[in-house]
C-alpha cells in the first residue's frame, strides 16, 4: 500500500514481477476493504506515511490482529519504527528501497508467519 500513485504502480509491478498477485490501495481503509474481499492475500506491503484514518503502522498492527496469517512488510523514507511499534513478525525496509531487500523481507516475514 502506497499513497503516491507512481510509487504504488512501481510497487505493484515489483510484486507482480516477483510472482505475486498484487492489489492496490491508496489508504488504510481501502487496504482493509481489499483484505476483507480477497481472503487469498498473504502479504501486506505498506508505507508508514499514509493518508486517511490510520498510518501504515496502525494498519500493520490492525492486519496482524484481524488477519494473523498475513505477512507484513513496512517501508518508510521518513521514520524507522522501533521494534515495539511493529507488528509481531513484521519486517521493515527503509526507503529508497532496493527490490531485492523488499523481496528478502517478504520471504522472511512469510516464513515467520507460516511457522
Amino acid at each position: 500500500m502506497e499513497d503516491e500513485p507512481l510509487l504504488r504502480l512501481d510497487a505493484v509491478d515489483m510484486m507482480e514481477d516477483a510472482g505475486f498477485t498484487a492489489y492496490e490501495a491508496k489508504d488504510a481503509d481501502t487496504a482493509l476493504q481489499v483484505l476483507e474481499t480477497h481472503t487469498e492475500i498473504g502479504v501486506l506491503f505498506t508505507d508508514i506515511d499514509m493518508p486517511g484514518s490510520m498510518d501504515g503502522l496502525c494498519l500493520a498492527r490492525t492486519v496482524r490482529n484481524r488477519f494473523p496469517h498475513i505477512a507484513i512488510v513496512v517501508v518508510s523514507g521518513q521514520k524507522t519504527p522501533m521494534r515495539a511499534e511493529m507488528p509481531k513478525d513484521g519486517g521493515f525496509v527503509p526507503k529508497p528501497y532496493v527490490r531485492e531487500a523488499v523481496l528478502t523481507a517478504l520471504r522472511d516475514t512469510m516464513e515467520k508467519t507460516e511457522s
